[in-house]
């Protein structure tokens, strides 16, 4: 029996000025067309944007390559899709679907942060300053914690009667030597034992702790 696929293409809301198409023909491919729905779902609510403005940018605007925001939904799109590691983006930054959905007009020429940029996003101390040599993204940890709350709010139209938290700890183990890693007895290796706070599916806040 042969198999037949169809000539259409799927059609998904454009990027800014570019059409998002989904086709059987193309050379330069992504594997990951899911990040179309999830840009979809960002488009209506605006998380990312939010997320976004919960750091300051206090590097040279004449130098910039790569805005706040790019660098935070290429890093959030690709947890999403599964790769966890900064390192992946080195192959990941030349993906035309995630770059789309980055905002990236010409992903061809544009190519996205690789993972030393990402990696300056994420380690950035909370007290650099401008003077600082690589690292100037700074994170603002109220406002962080601010916009999990902020969101779970939104996503309730009509105010909530009751609220139930939940609070877990989950391990995460650990296989190099980072800071604050710990060895757990009860899961028998060294890990963070984060501490979440949960309002039913939503999490409001997570706590990394460095000792049982």
């Amino acid at each position: 029996m042969k198999t037949e696929c169809p000539p259409e293409q799927l059609e998904f809301d454009n990027v800014g000025r570019r059409k998002l198409v989904a086709a059987f023909d193309g050379e330069h491919i992504s594997s990951d067309g899911g990040l179309a729905l999830l840009h979809r779902r960002d488009q209506r609510f605006g998380l990312l944007r939010k997320f976004a403005e919960c750091f300051k940018d206090l590097r040279k605007p004449e130098l910039i390559e790569h805005t706040v925001e790019e660098l935070v939904r290429q890093r959030v799109f690709g947890i999403a899709c599964g790769y966890e590691d900064v390192v992946d983006h080195e192959t990941l930054r030349n993906d035309p679907l995630l770059a789309a959905v980055v905002g990236k007009s010409e992903p061809q020429r544009q190519p996205l942060a690789s993972p030393s940029t990402l990696n300056r996003l994420e380690l950035t101390p909370a007290d650099a300053t401008a003077q600082a040599r690589y690292r100037k993204v700074v994170y603002d940890s109220q406002a962080i914690e601010n916009f999990f709350v902020d969101a779970f709010l939104d996503a309730h139209p009509v105010p909530l009667r009751e609220v139930v938290l939940d609070l877990d700890a989950t391990d995460d183990p650990i296989h190099g030597t980072q800071e604050g890693r710990f060895f757990h007895g009860y899961y028998g290796n060294s890990c963070y034992l984060p501490l979440y706070l949960f309002a039913g599916n939503f999490l409001l806040c997570a706590r990394l702790r460095t000792q049982a």
